[in-house]
C-alpha cells in the first residue's frame, strides 16, 4: 500500500510538471527591421503592438496581425516612437520630440493625437487603454512621477497611498487599473478599483515586483529574483503563476495581455531582446487537468 502511494504522489507531481511545461507555449516574435531588438507590449485580439530597435537609440512602434508587420512612427518623434497598448483600433505609446521631452499620443489608425498632463511639465508616458479610459504617469516640476487616468476630458492623478517616491499607472480594464509605486524599500505592483489600492507582491520578487497589465481577472507583470533576474508572472487574484520563456536564458518579462494571450519580451544569452507571445491556460485549468490524471491513475491501480 505505502508503495502504491508513493508511486501514485510521484505520478501526481510528474503530471503536474508536464501540465504546467504544456501550459506556456511561447512563439518568439522579432519585428523584420528590428535588428537591435523587438519589445512586445500590447496585444488585443489578433493584433499585437510594441516597439523595436534599428540604430542605436533608435526606435519605431509596430503593429502586428499575425502575418504583417506595420512600422508606427509619430510624425512628431524624432525616431523614437514608443507603442505600448492597443484597445480596438486605438493605440498608445510616447514619443520623443526635438525637446528630447517625452509626450503620450492616441493613434486611431489614421491620426495621431498628442496627450499631455496639464501637470506633466517633465513629460508624460501613456502606458494603457480600454475603451475611451488611457493610463500612465505624468513628472513633474520637481521631477516626481505621478500616476494618471485620462477619459478623453478629464486627467485625474493617480497616487497609491505608500508611493511616497512615486507612482505609475500601468495597465487599465473597466474600472480596474494595475500599476506600480515605489517606496523606500524599492517597487510595488498595485490592483486599484477605483476606491481601494491592493499592494501586489510575486512571492517570488525578493527584489521587486512591477505589474503591467489587467484583462478581467487576470494582471501580468515581471518580478526579479535574488539575482537580479526578471522573470514574468500571471496572477489570478489567487495563484502567481511564473513565465519564463525558454530562450530567456537572461530573462523574461511580461507587459500585455488579453484573454489566455500574454505577449511581452525575453532576454538571450547575448542580452538583446525578443518579443513572445504565449498562451497560458487560467491556473484553475491546470488543477483540472491534475485532476484528470488523478481519476486515471487511481483508474489503472483498480484495473492492475
Amino acid at each position: 500500500m505505502k508503495t502504491s502511494l508513493i508511486k501514485l504522489t510521484c505520478g501526481l507531481a510528474l503530471l503536474g510538471a508536464v501540465a504546467m511545461a504544456q501550459a506556456q507555449t511561447y512563439t518568439t516574435l522579432n519585428d523584420p527591421l528590428g535588428v537591435g531588438g523587438t519589445d512586445a507590449y500590447g496585444i488585443s485580439g489578433n493584433n499585437i503592438v510594441g516597439t523595436y530597435y534599428y540604430s542605436g537609440d533608435m526606435m519605431s512602434g509596430f503593429l502586428y496581425n499575425g502575418s504583417t508587420w506595420t512600422t508606427l512612427d509619430n510624425p512628431l518623434g524624432v525616431n523614437k516612437t514608443v507603442v505600448y497598448s492597443i484597445s480596438g483600433n486605438n493605440i498608445v505609446g510616447f514619443y520623443f520630440g526635438s525637446s528630447n521631452g517625452p509626450q503620450s499620443f492616441l493613434y486611431n489608425g489614421s491620426t495621431w493625437t498628442t496627450l499631455n498632463d496639464p501637470l506633466g511639465v517633465n513629460g508624460t508616458y501613456a502606458y494603457g487603454i480600454s475603451g475611451n479610459n488611457i493610463v500612465g504617469d505624468y513628472t513633474d516640476s520637481s521631477g516626481n512621477s505621478h500616476g494618471f487616468l485620462y477619459n478623453g476630458s478629464t486627467w485625474t492623478t493617480l497616487n497609491d497611498p505608500l508611493g511616497v517616491n512615486g507612482t505609475s499607472a500601468a495597465g487599465i480594464s473597466g474600472n480596474n487599473i494595475v500599476g506600480n509605486y515605489w517606496d523606500s524599500s524599492g517597487a510595488h505592483g498595485f490592483l486599484y478599483d477605483g476606491s481601494t489600492w491592493t499592494t501586489l507582491n510575486d512571492p517570488l520578487g525578493v527584489n521587486a515586483t512591477y505589474a503591467a497589465a489587467i484583462s478581467g481577472n487576470n494582471i501580468v507583470g515581471s518580478y526579479y529574483d535574488g539575482s537580479g533576474v526578471p522573470h514574468g508572472f500571471l496572477y489570478n487574484g489567487s495563484t502567481w503563476t511564473t513565465l519564463n520563456d525558454p530562450l530567456g536564458v537572461k530573462g523574461t518579462r511580461a507587459y500585455g495581455i488579453d484573454g489566455n494571450n500574454i505577449v511581452g519580451s525575453y532576454f538571450d544569452s547575448a542580452g538583446y531582446d525578443h518579443g513572445f507571445i504565449a498562451s497560458v491556460p487560467e491556473p484553475s485549468m491546470l488543477a483540472l487537468a491534475d485532476l484528470g490524471g488523478l481519476s486515471l491513475l487511481l483508474f489503472r491501480r483498480r484495473k492492475s
